[in-house]
């Protein structure tokens, strides 16, 4: 007998998010008190989506920034069940990625993290493990080395402009 399990997810932490807005604070102080135009996160259980979301809206609210900046959501197509509800896509079974980081196949905050890419006029993206592979290498022949799952951004960041979303 394995006795009793109980998850304790940092995502169910009601004051979690409150950390996590502080990425908005740090990226409008970053630029020079400026909002950024868009923010593309690689995208789990989509905690800094929504720390994004309150962050930037506490800074909107006080009327430090005039508009909120597109929230973008980078996932692995191996598994990105935000990103398949975002774009109204028929869900499916997750299946293993090297975007390891990322990979949430039942993130318990959907509601709110749909709402918010919706709320910034953002939006979501799927990475191909492709596409994952080249953004990797690419970032680390240009000196920037980082794991799979933060090159998720460089990835939808090239979709994105290609699509004139960005």
């Amino acid at each position: 007998n394995a006795g009793t399990f109980v998850g304790g997810s940092h995502n169910w932490h009601p004051f979690f998010l409150q950390g996590t807005k502080t990425l908005a604070y740090e990226l409008w102080e970053d630029l020079g008190f400026n909002p950024p135009d868009n923010v593309i996160v690689p995208c789990g259980a989509g905690s800094n989506i929504l720390g994004l979301s309150i962050g930037f809206a506490e800074l909107l609210r006080a009327g430090e920034i005039s508009k909120m900046p597109k929230i973008w959501a980078a996932q692995p197509s191996n598994c990105a069940p935000i990103a398949r509800e975002f774009m109204k896509l028929e869900a499916v079974e997750a299946v293993p990625t090297i975007a390891e980081g990322t990979a949430i196949s039942v993130p318990i905050r959907m509601p709110e993290v749909l709402a918010a890419l919706q709320d910034s006029k953002g939006g979501a993206v799927m990475i191909s493990e492709s596409e994952i592979g080249i953004a990797t290498l690419s970032l680390a022949r240009s000196g920037i080395y980082v794991e799979p799952t933060c090159a998720q951004s460089a990835a939808a960041f090239e979709k994105l402009v290609a699509s004139g979303s960005v």
